[in-house]
């Protein structure tokens, strides 16, 4: 007998939606639909550990508890008491933390949403055991979302615990570091499958270069790290051991059609940041498919093409000086319009008027969000 599908809803950077149903879909997901910051789907149990395990986009994957019809907050109080076994899911010596997002009448405001489902669960322990659970906003037991919207509260548990972008490999960070999962989309974007060589002239701590390898070679982001689902009352442990040596077995040390991986380079020229990309890249299992040099990215002389180029380069929003910068762009622009013809370039840009500076023009523009700036992942053909 089939086991159910249970809906879930995984969380994404925004301008990763299309991408992030898609990963999801080719790790066994159905009904997947994406939404704004998030993509909705269906998974049984195996696929749900799945992609908590192997997906590289999501921020967090969250399991539908309940849907219930919610137009005051006595609505969502009462919905929320009958929402779920809580005997089971949250016994008072567990801690717990609530979010919520969406509105209803009467519920105008996320905080208050959050404190009304508060109220309902520590309100319904005390009736049955006299005591409470402690609400625990940095490591809960148990990380509850609720979503209002269309006349209806939508009640989830949080399976991932720390956020899914964390993969452990990066204890150190430049000034201004790109999300892991945020990396992982960008590379996804731009269609590279190790096939042809890879390089970033401005590599910083490594992270776009980190996350392309760790996906062609199969590393899945989750192994090494623990997640809430596994105190749930109805965590399935055999099955976990089941997924776990599943997404092992995907670790491979050429690509899936046995061809051995194009050269994956990074430039960076500050000497200690280098050192940051080169530790990371260690932490991470890929060193060894890593070339890593220092140097101005003005300098910089690319492997044996055509390939893909991917920088992320400061947009004077954190770090940077703009006349600095504009001179930065405008001789990033010339190095790969004289070294680089026949390859792609993706680049990062927050600050339009410093792309300018480049001196080319974007095939396409794929509006994205880094660390709340405003960016745009764009594609040059340079020929």
């Amino acid at each position: 007998m089939t086991e159910q599908q249970r809906p879930g809803t995984a969380v994404l950077p925004p301008g990763l939606e299309e991408a992030g149903a898609a990963e999801l879909a080719e790790l066994g997901a159905s009904a997947v639909k994406p939404l704004r910051r998030a993509v909705a789907f269906r998974a049984d149990t195996a696929t749900f550990y799945r992609l908590q395990l192997q997906a590289r986009l999501p921020f967090r994957l969250l399991r539908q508890l309940t849907v219930f019809p919610c137009r005051s907050r006595d609505e969502l109080y009462n919905g929320v008491q009958r929402a779920a076994d809580w005997g089971q899911w949250l016994p008072p010596e567990l801690s717990f933390r609530v979010d919520a997002t969406g509105s209803c009448p009467g519920l105008n405001h996320s905080h208050y949403s959050a404190l009304q489902v508060k109220n309902a669960l520590v309100d319904w322990q005390r009736q049955q055991w006299g005591q409470r659970s402690s609400v625990d906003l940095e490591q809960p037991d148990l990380s509850l979302h609720l979503h209002l919207g269309g006349g209806l509260a939508q009640l989830s548990v949080d399976g991932s615990g720390e956020s899914l972008h964390r993969r452990g490999y990066r204890p150190r960070m430049g000034l201004a570091p790109l999300k892991e999962n945020l990396a992982a989309g960008l590379i996804r974007l731009t269609g590279w499958d190790g096939s042809v060589p890879l390089a970033d002239p401005l590599c910083g701590s490594g992270t776009l270069l980190i996350e392309a390898a760790c996906m062609v070679l199969g590393r899945a982001p989750g192994l090494d790290r623990r997640f809430a689902l596994e105190v749930w009352p109805d965590f399935n442990g055999a099955l976990w051991n089941q997924e776990m040596e599943a997404a092992a077995a995907c670790e491979r040390q050429q690509l899936a059609d046995g061809r051995p991986l194009a050269p994956i380079c990074g430039n960076e020229a500050d000497p200690e940041v280098l050192s940051q990309a080169q530790e990371n890249a260690e932490a991470a299992g890929i060193a060894n498919w890593l070339q890593l040099q220092q140097g101005d990215c003005r300098d910089f002389q690319p492997p044996p093409g055509p390939g893909v180029l991917v920088c992320n380069p400061p947009y004077g929003e954190r770090i940077g000086e703009r006349d600095e910068l504009e001179q930065l762009y405008a001789d990033l622009g010339a190095m790969v319009k004289e070294r680089c013809s026949g390859w792609d370039l993706w680049l990062l840009s927050g600050n339009p008027e410093l792309t300018g500076a480049l001196r080319m023009k974007a095939s396409r523009k794929v509006p994205v969000s880094n660390g709340g700036i405003d960016c745009r992942w764009l594609h040059y053909s340079i020929r």
